[in-house]
């Protein structure tokens, strides 16, 4: 008979993501992620099999947990240009200080290895852009991928603000895409 879980893999996928954005992804492995979470460093390969395993297991839990942050704002926000800037504000909001979004890059960069992991971004992509389509939809003649297009404005706007990031990040993006919002209706 097996023994129980002392840790669920959810808690074990917490900590992993805990430690890639306190230590960058590379001090992720067995060994380290056993002290994070206090499992026996066998007990956790028994579980991911590998330390690419156990690296995009991670990452598609970050990328749930983004999912449904995502679907959450989205459904709860108005749909109108200010409840689609209202959403990317709440998106940016989970990046912190430009430490935590450099580190955030380097996460990204295992996220465009790993083929998997890019169907999750593709995926996120086409239901973020639909979303705020939709913010759009009783404004006429807006461009069919004015989602898409206000995506990368806040895409943009969070590189462009890591260069300088003297003000508050969700500040910074707000006012950008008020400038785009305003551009796009006139």
């Amino acid at each position: 008979m097996p023994r129980p879980k002392t840790q669920t893999d959810e808690e074990v996928l917490k900590a992993a993501h805990r430690l890639i954005h306190a230590e960058g992804p590379q001090a992720l492995s067995f060994a380290r992620l056993a002290r994070y979470c206090g499992l026996a460093p066998a007990t956790l390969v028994q579980r991911f099999k590998s330390k690419p395993g156990l690296m995009q297991a991670t990452l598609l839990f970050a990328w749930d947990k983004l999912d449904a942050r995502t679907a959450e704002l989205a459904a709860a926000l108005p749909r109108t240009p200010e409840g689609a800037i209202h959403l990317l504000v709440g998106l940016s909001g989970s990046y912190g200080g430009i430490e935590a979004y450099a580190d955030g890059l380097l996460i990204l960069r295992e996220d465009l290895r790993d083929p998997a992991l890019r169907a999750r971004g593709t995926a996120w992509r086409r239901a973020l852009a639909k979303a705020l389509n939709e913010c759009f939809a009783a404004i006429p003649d807006m461009p069919k991928d004015v989602g898409l297009l206000m995506a990368s404005q806040w895409q943009g706007s969070l590189l462009w603000w890591g260069f300088d990031p003297k003000d508050d990040v969700e500040r910074f993006v707000e006012t950008g895409l008020r400038r785009f919002v305003a551009a796009m209706t006139r």
